[in-house]
């Protein structure tokens, strides 16, 4: 069987986590000496009224190829904020998306929104790095981990102030997300081994959702009218990255995505 897209971008990334000799409790002590504290990702969905955009900093994806290559993160970033995005995501994977902790850095910089470091994340260092370049999340894709894996590194970003985006693709992966204590739980409608897009997921999955937990809809959603489904059933917010990327005018895009469930 053909490596798919999630195989071959995991086996780099735990390539690269197994070839790390850094000091895990050297790191941590750094981190834990930051003075600025995270900004409160999932405090900004809680308290944002409607649902709530999560605006990507994307230059390309695996199966699309270039999206912007080009972009200026902080410039984006702003445009995001001018728009009303509560919170920026920020892809740092180079060899499969193109991006870099660089991005993240000005794009946080450029705006007062907390930021996610949108990676794989695989080891305890990579969590660690998340805190130290600046983010104020770090995701967790379920499909990634074992139940270990998942637990340590959701109990790390606790430690370290940091919300954790625990990504999910069905009810079980929920189930293991709620599992280790996620209180921010993200369904993406896309599948990672083919990369296809299905719109429904997310609707089929929400009511595996408690409703104390901040839901996130991720991928799939195109225009303003694809939220109001997703409202109806109690995602808070939308991560939202390709769409507004190639918007010609992020502003403007991710203002119509804010309004559609204000109306």
């Amino acid at each position: 069987m053909a490596a798919t897209y999630l195989d071959r971008i995991l086996v780099a990334h735990r390539e690269a986590a197994a070839a790390d000799r850094r000091s895990l409790d050297a790191l941590i002590e750094k981190a834990m000496a930051e003075e600025e504290p995270p900004r409160g990702f999932r405090a900004a969905l809680a308290a944002t009224q409607g649902m709530a955009v999560i605006s990507e900093v994307k230059r390309r994806s695996p199966s699309k190829g270039a999206l912007a290559p080009d972009l200026d993160p902080a410039e984006l970033a702003r445009a995001y904020a001018a728009g009303g995005a509560s919170c920026l995501s920020v892809l740092t994977d180079a060899d499969f998306f193109g991006g870099s902790p660089a991005d993240l850095q000005r794009a946080r910089a450029a705006v007062d929104l907390p930021v996610i470091r949108k990676d794989f994340t695989v080891s305890a260092h990579d969590v660690v790095d998340a805190r130290l370049m600046g983010a104020d999340a770090v995701l967790l894709i379920v499909a990634a981990l074992d139940d270990r894996e998942l637990q340590d590194f959701h109990d790390l970003a606790v430690e370290l102030g940091l919300d954790a985006l625990v990504e999910t693709h069905d009810e079980p992966e929920v189930e293991r997300a709620l599992a280790v204590g996620a209180v921010l739980v993200g369904v993406n409608q896309r599948d990672l081994v083919t990369f296809e897009v299905d719109q429904r997921r997310a609707l089929s999955v929400a009511a595996a959702i408690p409703a104390e937990v901040v839901s996130v809809a991720e991928s799939g959603i195109g225009e303003p009218a694809d939220l109001l489904p997703l409202a109806a059933v109690g995602y808070k917010a939308a991560l939202i990255g390709e769409s507004l990327v190639r918007s010609g005018d992020p502003t403007a895009a991710v203002a119509a995505m804010r309004a559609a469930t204000l109306a």
